[in-house]
């Protein structure tokens, strides 16, 4: 039994879950499971990203404390996540004492180590605000085609990048305020120290996908930069010690939430786990990180450089996900294909998602297509359609003619055994989170369920005089497939699977169960399973997503994607060009 501790990308706290979100979440959960019902002893943690100007900005503007506006959000991210079946062992902030005290102890060890350098860095500062100004809350016109209205670090027109204190007549977006350059000190974390480490623990087997270790072979190759890890008051985050009014970056404190969220499940519900066992240097468990591919920088580099440095272990390995498209195109409010977890949820049974987005993903770094005709498609055909069919047809007689009891003996053994048998590959593809492919096996197997009941059609043998035993003998052969296949879809569909455990009465439903077969079993009545996707529930959705767009423009000040993507943006070096950042690296075709 393996022991492994999964974490997902952290959700900022600063504003509501999406599809595009949930696909990353959807799939650890499902690894998360799977991994389960293979018998190893998984722990699943997560917490709100909750620190950074944006977040100071918003709560601000919605006249509450940030402590308030990241609460807010929080029961909002927890409430989506329960309602996708996405089950964290542990959800956390990283605004807590667990994550104060363990940024603090690692950046003090690196400081210690002699990563960490102080200079000047020159920057705007919005006198109106009384707070320096990251790129994306300054515009003007760009110095080299005049375009009017560009952020602080590039221009739209004519794709020119420059400094912020290039721009011309530059103006602040919070305040409409010129401001004025100042000078401050600021704290840099020394990545280069680590260049030689990163270079080899990004190419260690199965740490990283080949598609992302090639693209980072382009940074090693332009050489590191020192990343800054400082931000001045006002700030909402973790004072660094020793330096009154700097605060740490919300990249640092962020995934140290991976462990300080960990730490806490273990005070609060898990005192028999140990911290250590997992995270000291020469730890032999398992520690895995979900995440997109949009912040592969963060935690390709960054991450493992912190806590080589502070002397802790490394994960080992980090699972990338694509983006999301809908019905082909990138995800739109106006054409309401923008959709929040809460708008789905108000409209269609979230398994249905889980069972589409598993029926698309590999290990690939790939973008997935939520295409909504597909889906209803999909879903109707194969689970309403092909598995919970062979139950509806089967159980009836089962209940009506035979006391709801199986037959005494396997009808087709070789049957049930080619079906018991095809649980190996299966696992191993949800091992390998090759999802699609365990998908495509598991509905091979229902086709093939439904042939075999097609072929001995108890409906028409119920109407022969002295056929009781065989129509008894079918019914149990495919209550017993059907039970395979609930089995392995559990995963993916951890609903249906209690459901199906309920109505066939059975103590266990992990993977090693499967193999006792059942006989003279009683069952119990059965319920319907799962209803057809409705295409007009699926177009009230997208409706109700349209209908959210004047809500959505009513939020003051800074556009979410604009706050998120000033917040998440590497430093260059001071006074050198700035190496390809994270928004140019995924223009890049990983596939």
């Amino acid at each position: 039994m393996r022991k492994i501790l999964v974490t997902n990308a952290l959700p900022y706290a600063n504003g509501p879950i999406h599809m595009g979100h949930l696909l990353g979440y959807i799939q650890a959960d499902i690894w998360v499971r799977a991994m389960r019902a293979m018998g190893h002893d998984v722990t699943y943690v997560c917490a709100d990203d909750a620190h950074g100007t944006a977040i100071m900005l918003r709560a601000e503007a919605n006249g509450i404390s940030p402590e308030a506006q990241i609460a807010n959000v929080q029961k909002e991210h927890i409430r989506d996540f329960d309602g996708f079946g996405v089950h964290f062992d542990h959800y956390d902030s990283t605004n807590s004492d667990e994550n104060k005290a363990r940024s603090e102890e690692i950046y003090i060890k690196n400081r210690e180590a002699g990563n960490i350098a102080i200079r000047p860095v020159n920057q705007l500062f919005d006198p109106e605000k009384g707070m320096f100004l990251s790129d994306r809350f300054i515009k003007g016109t760009c110095p080299k085609c005049k375009a009017e209205d560009q952020y602080g670090d590039s221009c739209e027109v004519c794709g020119t990048t420059y400094n912020a204190t290039e721009l011309l007549n530059p103006r602040s977006t919070l305040s409409g305020a010129t401001p004025v350059e100042k000078s401050s000190d600021h704290y840099f974390f020394k990545l280069p120290n680590f260049s030689e480490y990163l270079q080899k623990w990004t190419r260690d087997q199965g740490r990283l996908p080949l598609s992302i270790a090639n693209k980072l072979d382009e940074w090693f190759e332009s050489g590191l930069s020192d990343w800054d890890i400082s931000r001045d008051a006002p700030y909402f985050g973790f004072e660094i010690p020793d330096a009154p009014n700097k605060y740490f970056y919300v990249w640092v404190d962020a995934p140290i939430g991976y462990m300080s969220s960990f730490e806490n499940y273990i005070k609060t519900k898990r005192p028999d786990l140990s911290f250590d066992d997992f995270w000291k240097k020469d730890s032999d468990k398992e520690v895995y990180h979900f995440i997109g591919k949009d912040i592969v920088y963060f935690h390709a580099l960054f991450w493992p450089a912190m806590l080589e440095g502070a002397n802790y272990r490394t994960p080992s390995g980090l699972f990338v996900n694509g983006f999301l498209t809908v019905n082909g195109q990138k995800m739109s409010k106006s054409r309401g294909t923008f959709i929040k977890a809460e708008t789905y949820l108000q409209h269609l049974n979230p398994e249905y998602l889980r069972y589409y987005f598993a029926s698309k993903l590999s290990d690939k770094v790939e973008d997935s297509d939520l295409n909504l005709d597909d889906f209803v498609q999909k879903v109707n055909s194969d689970l309403v359609g092909k598995v919970v069919n062979i139950a509806s047809r089967c159980a009836k007689f089962i209940n009506s003619n035979f006391n709801n009891t199986l037959s005494n003996t396997c009808a087709e053994p070789e049957l049930v055994q080619s079906f018991i048998d095809a649980g190996d590959s299966i696992a191993q593809a949800y091992e390998a989170r090759e999802f699609s492919a365990a998908v495509r096996e598991i509905m091979a197997l229902a086709d093939k369920a439904n042939q075999y009941i097609d072929e001995k059609k108890p409906w028409a043998l119920a109407k022969q005089e002295g056929q009781e035993q065989q129509v008894h003998d079918v019914c149990s052969v495919g209550i017993n497939l059907f039970r395979q296949l609930a089995i392995y879809l559990s995963p993916v569909l951890p609903t249906l699977a209690a459901q199906v455990q309920a109505f066939l009465q059975l103590e266990s439903f992990d993977f090693a169960s499967r193999k006792q077969v059942l006989v003279a079993h009683e069952i119990a009545q059965f319920q319907p399973l799962m209803q057809r996707v409705d295409p007009k529930a699926v177009a009230a959705m997208v409706d109700a997503s349209k209908d959210s767009l004047a809500a959505a423009a009513e939020v003051p000040k800074v556009e979410k994607k604009k706050e998120k993507k000033a917040e998440k943006k590497p430093e260059p070096k001071v006074g050198e060009a700035e190496i390809i950042g994270i928004e140019d690296f995924m223009k890049v075709d990983l596939r």
